[in-house]
């Protein structure tokens, strides 16, 4: 297995840079630059040196011996002036030295997952740390990075397992036609681990608190949809125009409103026909993220928006504005009137509909995983099995779905795209 080596800390320059070294040659690599392997999980001052017998930098490195550190591996940090001059000549010295080479993007972090140090889960849970822009994504980051999903699949696990050693008896000790041997209680105990996936489901995701909550300006040409965009975002990210049709593509931006995430959307003006054939494409992708968003506001005519629609009143500073008959909300994203109510009111519906503090939030991949489980498991409870052998069959399949969700079992797909997510040197 190679040693790889990257910059783990910030772009440089900055006050200090640490750079990290893991595998079979980590402290090979400690002893050429720093002279000596230090005590374990001591910081030592020393100075660093080329293969020339030059300086490199006077600083502090750190030993891990295998398996106590993150990557389960043997493990040095070099931690360095911030300089990025600095940062070069440790990093080229490392390159010359056999067996080492620069580490891919989240390749420490797939080690640790290797090595039994965090599971899938876990994993999971540190990407969604490492892009956290917001407090309530942090805080959900840090229980899944703390393994609180993973106590959790454990303990379905730990009862399916009990589960699937009583029919296990029954095929071992009993005619096979026959699951009589089985308690009333089995089945007492199977509906209540499904219930228990059920309430998992039917929580709030974790897209709307990752991705933000996905809004939608939605309204004919002119109707202000632009200008309201570029008011809840407070910057001038949509080009803004009397020009019916200016806004030609879809226009995603993520914004932070009161603590909350959100991601909003700016689109083309809805008509029947476009002026031309590319504002009829914009149309049509207006109309996709219409059904695709999780909120729209509807600056058009009132009662011709999408069901579940906020009906917005907007551009109400306009002489000879015609207002709408019974609107949620009244603005003006020019004058600012009626702006702080409704970012209050999309801060309270978004926050709703996202997981509170504390609480387990299933990603795409675990929600169909943890989906799979259940119906494998209802089938077991409600299908009515008279032969152990299917029923037994319906448990095991359970249990695969538990497996993948920490990483028991996982294709190289899988872990490519979850990996892929982290930066070099994490």
């Amino acid at each position: 297995m190679d040693t790889i080596f990257a910059l783990s800390s910030g772009a440089p320059p900055a006050g200090i840079a640490v750079i990290r070294v893991t595998g079979p040659e980590a402290g090979s690599a400690l002893e050429a630059l720093a002279g000596k392997l230090p005590q374990p999980r001591k910081a030592t001052r020393a100075r660093l040196k080329g293969e020339d017998g030059t300086t490199l930098d006077d600083g502090l490195v750190l030993w891990f011996p295998a398996p106590g550190s993150v990557t389960g591996e043997d493990l040095a940090e070099f931690h360095l002036h911030g300089g990025r001059a600095v940062i070069a000549a440790v990093e080229a010295s490392l390159a010359k030295l056999p067996g080492l080479r620069k580490a891919q993007a989240g390749e420490f972090t797939r080690r640790a997952f290797a090595n039994g140090r965090i599971d899938l889960a876990e994993a999971e849970g540190l990407a969604d740390l490492l892009s956290a822009e917001t407090e309530i994504q942090r805080r959900a980051a840090i229980a899944n990075a703390g393994g609180a999903l993973s106590r959790k699949v454990d303990g379905w696990r730990e009862q399916l397992l009990r589960l699937s050693a009583q029919v296990e008896a029954v095929l071992d000790f009993e005619d096979e036609d026959d699951v009589s041997g089985l308690s009333p209680l089995f089945y007492v105990e199977l509906r209540a681990l499904e219930r228990d996936l059920g309430e998992i489901l039917d929580a709030p995701s974790a897209e709307p608190l990752r991705e933000g909550y996905r809004v939608a300006l939605a309204g004919p040409p002119n109707a202000g949809k632009s200008t309201l965009f570029n008011a809840l975002l407070d910057n001038d990210a949509a080009i803004t125009a009397e020009i019916a049709g200016t806004t030609r593509d879809v226009l995603v931006r993520p914004v932070a409103i009161g603590g909350v995430p959100f991601s909003l959307v700016d689109m083309a003006g809805l008509r029947d026909e476009g002026s031309d054939a590319i504002e009829s494409v914009g149309i049509d992708r207006a109309h996709t993220e219409i059904a695709r968003a999780d909120l729209v506001l509807w600056l058009g005519p009132e009662g011709e928006g999408p069901e579940n629609c906020w009906e917005l009143d907007a551009q109400c500073d306009r002489p000879n504005h015609v207002s709408k008959a019974i609107p949620d909300f009244s603005i003006s994203a020019v004058t600012g009137e009626g702006m702080d109510r409704l970012k209050r009111a999309l801060v309270d519906h978004a926050s709703g509909k996202m997981p509170g503090p504390g609480d387990l939030a299933l990603n795409r991949r675990q929600r169909s995983l943890v989906r799979e489980a259940r119906a494998a498991l209802r089938d077991a409870a409600d299908g009515g099995a008279t032969d152990p052998l299917i029923l037994a069959e319906q448990l095991r399949l359970a249990r695969l779905s538990f497996d993948a969700l920490t990483g028991r079992s996982s294709t190289e797909d899988v872990l490519d795209a979850l990996f892929g997510r982290f930066c070099i040197g994490k």
